[in-house]
């Protein structure tokens, strides 16, 4: 385990959602959080929260799809708070249509942020602290990296090529024998402010794919992630791991299904459209959005799966140990029979 405390860790996206929630559980690790984000509010607010934690939070304003602004502010970082040990890319934008709705100019915004904000986060991260021959990069991934669905063309092209992005630059990073790590972590649907801020052409207000969880059981995982970068891929949620299994076994049956269920499942009547949209400017310049979206009475709290991948060698240990006890009382049971 690589303890935080003390350490500089970089969020992007830390302004709000699971960015904020990522921020939060740091700040009760002790470490020293560089919050990344164009809002202001959110970011004020959010440095707040790091502290109240028990950490120490400094802010920076910045578009990730801007790489200038995002190595500007890691060189500042560097400058104010110290090397940067620990890089966590959260943030993103994107488009709630049917593809044939978004323009163009909307679909490259979202491809900028939401993707190349993860390359231009890695690249920035790794010139730093390859010199100093360690560091961890942990990317927030989704169940959409694999599976893509319905109205979100643009958010599932962009996690795709964030997987398969990620894992070409780890195969560089394993050839050179390097101690950088690089790991992703495949989310749930989260209730955050998201569905709430998002650019919507839907009739109706947007809303997670059920079942929902909320950012803590997310920041849960991607802390957890940086203090143990050496996995490749970390799973959360039981619905990533059977969205994810059923892609392997029977995408097109899948596809059918989506098709069948997507658009309806994304939407509900609980909630009027808001008219915000982040793509262009920052929902949360004025306005602090917080972690949390709208759907708490409807989002769960814990994840028995992240459980499990947290405590995987003790469980398995328990197993073979219990299996071996079975096997050693049916050997003395054979012998005295």
């Amino acid at each position: 385990m690589t303890s935080l405390r003390g350490q500089v860790v970089v969020v992007t996206g830390a302004s709000g959602g699971v960015g904020r929630a990522v921020a939060r559980e740091l700040g009760a690790r002790g470490a020293m959080v560089a919050l990344i984000a164009r809002g202001a509010a959110g970011l004020g607010a959010a440095a707040v929260d790091v502290g109240v934690e028990g950490g120490t939070g400094q802010v920076y304003e910045a578009d990730v799809s801007d790489y200038a602004q995002v190595r500007a502010a890691a060189d500042r970082i560097e400058r104010e708070v110290g090397p940067i040990s620990v890089w966590i890319n959260t943030a993103f934008s994107t488009v709630f249509a049917k593809f044939v709705d978004i323009s163009p100019e909307e679909y490259e915004r979202t491809t900028a942020v939401t993707y190349l904000g993860y390359v231009w986060g890695t690249k920035v991260a790794l010139d730093l602290m390859r010199p100093r021959g360690a560091g961890t990069i942990v990317q927030t991934g989704s169940a959409l990296s694999q599976r893509g669905i319905p109205l979100q063309s643009a958010y599932c092209g962009a996690k795709h090529a964030i997987k398969g992005f990620t894992e070409s630059v780890r195969t560089e990073l394993l050839a050179e024998q390097s101690d950088i790590h690089l790991t992703l972590v495949q989310l749930p649907a989260v209730n955050t402010p998201q569905f709430d801020w998002v650019l919507s052409k839907l009739r109706r207000h947007p809303q997670p794919v059920p079942p929902i969880y909320q950012p803590e059981v997310a920041a849960r995982a991607i802390v957890y992630a940086a203090e143990h970068p050496e996995r490749k891929e970390y799973w959360v949620g039981t619905s990533t791991v059977a969205a994810l299994l059923a892609q392997r076994v029977a995408p097109a049956l899948v596809d059918r299904y989506v098709a069948r269920t997507g658009a309806r499942s994304q939407q509900t009547d609980d909630k009027a459209p808001t008219g915000v949209a982040n793509l262009w400017e920052p929902a949360d310049s004025e306005t602090d959005y917080g972690a949390h979206g709208p759907f708490d009475a409807r989002s769960h709290g814990h994840s028995p799966q992240l459980w499990l991948a947290q405590h995987r060698r003790p469980v398995l240990l328990t197993l073979a140990g219990g299996a071996a006890a079975a096997a050693t009382a049916a050997v003395l049971r054979v012998r005295r029979a």
